[in-house]
This record gives structure tokens, C-alpha cells and sequence, in this order.
């Protein structure tokens, strides 16, 4: 996955942390959230699959995405109404 896939992931779900409080609730189909959540993963397993040798900026990008996926998956629930 390139760099700027995973940037923009990042940005994406941080973003939804921000924003979350103050959009109206959304509809239950949530395709393009679906779709975040599988690159979201995908760029995770690439992370974790990387060799570690990257100053800590690896161990940090595991981490931003684990919270991007978190943050995702928040927003899908709330849409769902969970």
C-alpha cells in the first residue's frame, strides 16, 4: 500500500474524531466506510508485516491506523444507531 493510501486513511479517520459530534446521524449502509474499514486493515497488515528499522515511525503509523480504525468503526456504530 503507498504512503499516500495509508495518509489519507489516516487523515480520513482521524478526521471522523473531529468531525463525528457534530454531523447529523447517518444512514445504516455505509459502503464507503466498509471500504475505508479494508484498506484501513490492509494498511495495517502492511505496517506490521514492514521490518522495523524505521526510527519509530513504523511502531507510530501502527498506531495512528489502530486508532483510525477504531475511530472508523466508531463512526460506522453510530450510524447504525449502536
Amino acid at each position: 500500500m503507498s504512503f499516500r493510501k495509508v495518509t489519507l486513511a489516516l487523515v480520513f479517520g482521524l478526521g471522523l474524531a473531529s468531525a463525528g459530534h457534530f454531523v447529523p446521524k447517518a444512514f445504516a449502509d455505509q459502503p464507503e466506510m466498509d471500504a475505508a474499514m479494508a484498506e484501513l486493515r490492509s494498511a495495517l497488515a502492511s505496517l506490521r508485516a514492514a521490518e522495523p528499522n524505521k526510527g519509530g515511525h513504523r511502531e507510530r503509523a501502527i498506531e495512528l491506523v489502530e486508532q483510525a480504525i477504531a475511530e472508523t468503526q466508531a463512526g460506522i456504530d453510530y450510524a447504525a444507531g449502536e
